[in-house]
């Protein structure tokens, strides 16, 4: 990444076009309509120590990625541009150094450093408000998750909000599958959904869905739910998982069962307490504006515990 005179940083773009600087508002103000330009897509890794993984990481997305961006490419696939945004959640390893050298070979990689750990989920909320783009993809930095699936699920997208990653032939120990199936099948039926995996992090959605969920710590293991109520369309695709080659998991059933309970228990009542109206003006012959909004979201960047 590179920055311009002013010391904003700017974005990958395939037509070697000048360097465009940063607007915050850039990514809403992508047109999605076939008469406009291709959209611009974001990818928010959020890593914790995850150094050995990052440089395969990042070169698996850019391969994945960029031929989507030819000229020869469908209009109903191609892409404007893409970003590759590493959230890091504090590291103690050698994380920093790494995303630097990976700069100076990376244009379309933007680094973001958390001065303290703040977990997964609130990594992943920074990097939705961050990202440039209309869509935002997800997936996490430790290898399992295959970047070429993220073009399969862009080639699926047209006609959805988002496209959900679902796992087939899991490379997890036999307990952690058994565990993530019972779970899978408890949160359907809390909360009346059919999602196949809710903990795949592997996802593709509208940038302006995300930044009207709700946020919470362990909101990452609840997007496609959340997303489904706030109306999203979405369609659910086969992807690969692969065994994680550095280190170890973050997680265990110790240290998340408790929580993901509590944590299901609160989306299950938000999912009851929409507030749905229409209104209009009263000099306009018929309703001007529908809505099905939600008054408790939280205001732009708050964590609630």
């Amino acid at each position: 990444m590179k920055s311009t005179p002013t010391g904003r940083p700017h974005f990958f773009d395939p037509s070697g076009r000048p360097p465009r600087t940063w607007r915050r508002d850039e990514g809403a103000a992508i047109a999605e309509s076939s008469e406009g330009p291709p959209p611009f897509l974001s990818v928010v890794v959020p890593a914790k120590d995850e150094a050995e993984s990052l440089p395969q990481l990042v070169t698996e997305i850019v391969a994945a990625l960029r031929p989507l961006c030819r000229r020869d490419e469908p209009a109903a696939s191609r892409l404007r541009g893409f970003e590759i945004l590493i959230i890091d959640d504090g590291s103690t390893d050698a994380t920093p150094q790494v995303l630097r050298d990976l700069e100076a070979d990376h244009p379309e990689l933007r680094p973001i450093r958390l001065r303290a750990n703040v977990g997964q989920s609130g990594a992943t909320a920074v990097g939705f408000r961050a990202a440039r783009g209309a869509w935002i993809a997800t997936l996490d930095a430790d290898l399992q998750n295959d970047p070429a699936d993220l073009e399969t699920l862009w080639r699926e997208l047209p006609g959805y909000d988002a496209a959900l990653g679902w796992r087939r032939l899991r490379r997890d120990k036999w307990s952690r599958r058994l565990v993530s199936r019972w779970a899978n099948r408890v949160r359907n039926a809390v909360l009346g959904q059919s999602i196949r995996d809710t903990g795949c992090s592997v996802r593709i959605f509208r940038r302006d869905l995300a930044l009207r969920l709700p946020l919470f710590h362990g909101v990452h293991r609840f997007l496609g739910p959340l997303l489904i109520r706030e109306g999203a369309k979405v369609v659910q695709v086969p992807v690969n998982h692969r065994a994680r080659p550095h280190g170890a998991s973050h997680y265990n059933f110790r240290n998340r069962s408790f929580r993901v309970v509590v944590d299901l228990l609160g989306v299950s009542w938000l999912m009851r307490r929409p507030l749905r109206y229409e209104a209009f003006e009263a000099h306009v012959p018929e309703p001007a504006v529908a809505a099905d909004e939600a008054f408790d979201r939280r205001r732009t960047g708050e964590l609630a515990a």
